[in-house]
């Protein structure tokens, strides 16, 4: 299997998805939109992860020189239509809305830690979510959330934000929550969002450094590793 991410900055590194794909032997590629490299120009991958990003699909290229939202819906769009695994994660949840006519939209609450996603009764129709625990524990770094098209089905929320996963087709997947963080990834984030941290701390979905530093986020890896080897079977 080959796997094909496009990461927006360096500090929204793939983290738990690289060290799967690392487990399980398979080949990676890397669009570094952040250092300026290419997007795909063909389909020679399995699956695509478009990672998260502090931009949201209004951004401009005036606001964000590297980041070009029209590019990777139409990316998105090849890989769909080609029948390709899509997984989008915070940012790339909310491309992928856009990918299918579904505007993104604010989240009604910032979140910011380590907090309970509760699946839906949608959720008992999903081959792979129907069999995981009613709560699951999932990192969270966002204040937006992805559109939903009429065929879309949303599988799990969150007291704060009521879109966490969105089911777009069988083979294609919105997470606005981030299953992903590590210990390594968080620490990027503290380190180049710490600004958030501080402005948004009143609110009360959001969690200090202290706290994201010593949060356990493996049991959120762990279903995300059991998620991409139900995919991987698909």
């Amino acid at each position: 299997m080959h796997i094909h991410f496009i990461q927006h900055e360096h500090f929204e590194a793939p983290g738990a998805y690289l060290d799967w794909a690392n487990q399980k032997g398979h080949t990676t590629s890397t669009s570094r939109v952040y250092q300026n490299e290419a997007l795909p120009n063909s389909t020679n991958y399995d699956l695509l992860v478009v990672l998260g990003g502090p931009q949201d699909p209004a951004t401009t290229t005036e606001q964000s020189p590297h980041f070009n939202a029209k590019a990777e819906i139409a990316c998105i769009k090849q890989a769909i239509d080609a029948n390709k695994k899509v997984i989008g994660v915070c940012l790339g949840a909310q491309l992928i809305g856009e990918t299918l006519g579904a505007k993104f939209a604010h989240s009604p609450n910032r979140e910011i830690g380590l907090f309970n996603l509760e699946l839906n009764p949608e959720a008992s129709n999903d081959p792979f979510f129907k069999t995981q625990n009613q709560t699951l524990p999932c990192g969270h770094w966002h204040g937006d959330m992805p559109g939903l098209t009429d065929q879309s089905k949303v599988l799990a929320t969150t007291s704060g934000c009521p879109r966490q996963i969105v089911k777009y087709s069988d083979k294609v997947y919105g997470f606005q929550c981030h299953f992903e963080f590590t210990p390594e990834v968080i620490e990027l984030m503290i380190q180049n969002c710490s600004h958030e941290l501080e402005k948004y701390k009143d609110q009360p979905y959001i969690q200090n450094a202290e706290t994201l530093r010593k949060n356990d986020y493996r049991p959120a890896n762990h279903t995300l590793f059991a998620f991409l080897d139900y995919l991987e079977q698909t």
